[in-house]
């Protein structure tokens, strides 16, 4: 582990949990009782279903059901009601609570800042699913963002790592117009509060233009 090395921070993940309408869940503590789906075993998005749940004093005990399903197996058995809701960590605008919200009427279940603040790892930061993200959703949405990290390691070449770099950044419209998610990513944020090393050939490019 200790030769991983950054490219770039990225695009932050939302956690998004997301729910039938008609369950009746409009906080985290109304999922006690329900059927939701939390993601792949010990993935990311799972492992943040642990840490959200925990800091809000919940378990999946309290659940009724709880399925470990990726993104369109968990929205398709909400659409046959046999689940009531599912936690997701993506990008916002993703394309499963799109065509859900296109489907039925859903809504979004705020995680509150200080429920943010108990997870106690900085990787969870506030973060918001603005307004109008989906259809049907009219309110920003409080949440929790992560962080995603391009990383990569010490044996790739410096002269690699940087036409990575320089290539990404100088083509952040095509990125974007292939995902929304890609449209936050900025050299603003590309080295900040980073948990290990920049690549050195990295590192060579944001000097190149002034962005470290």
């Amino acid at each position: 582990l200790d030769k991983l090395r950054v490219i770039a921070a990225t695009y932050p993940n939302f956690i998004q949990i997301v729910a039938n309408k008609d369950a009746g869940i409009n906080s985290l503590a109304d999922l006690k009782g329900k059927r939701i789906s939390v993601g792949a075993p010990k993935s990311g998005t799972e492992l943040n279903a642990r840490a959200i749940f925990s800091a809000a004093g919940l378990s999946y005990d309290d659940m009724a059901k709880v399925e470990f399903l990726p993104y369109a197996e968990s929205v398709e058995l909400i659409k046959n009601r046999q689940l009531d809701a599912t936690l997701q960590s993506s990008g916002l605008g993703m394309a499963a609570i799109r065509d859900l919200a296109a489907t039925m009427a859903i809504n979004f279940v705020e995680i509150p800042a200080d429920v943010v603040a108990k997870i106690n790892n900085p990787a969870y930061q506030v973060g918001v699913i603005t307004a109008n993200t989906y259809e049907g959703q009219t309110e920003d949405v409080s949440t929790v963002a992560i962080q995603n990290l391009l990383v990569s390691h010490s044996k790739v070449s410096d002269e690699i790592a940087y036409q990575m770099t320089k290539l990404m950044f100088e083509n952040l419209d095509r990125l974007g117009t292939a995902h929304s998610a890609a449209k936050d990513i900025s050299l603003e944020t590309a080295t900040k509060n980073l948990p290990i090393p920049l690549h050195p050939g990295a590192e060579r490019y944001y000097k190149e233009v002034n962005a470290l």
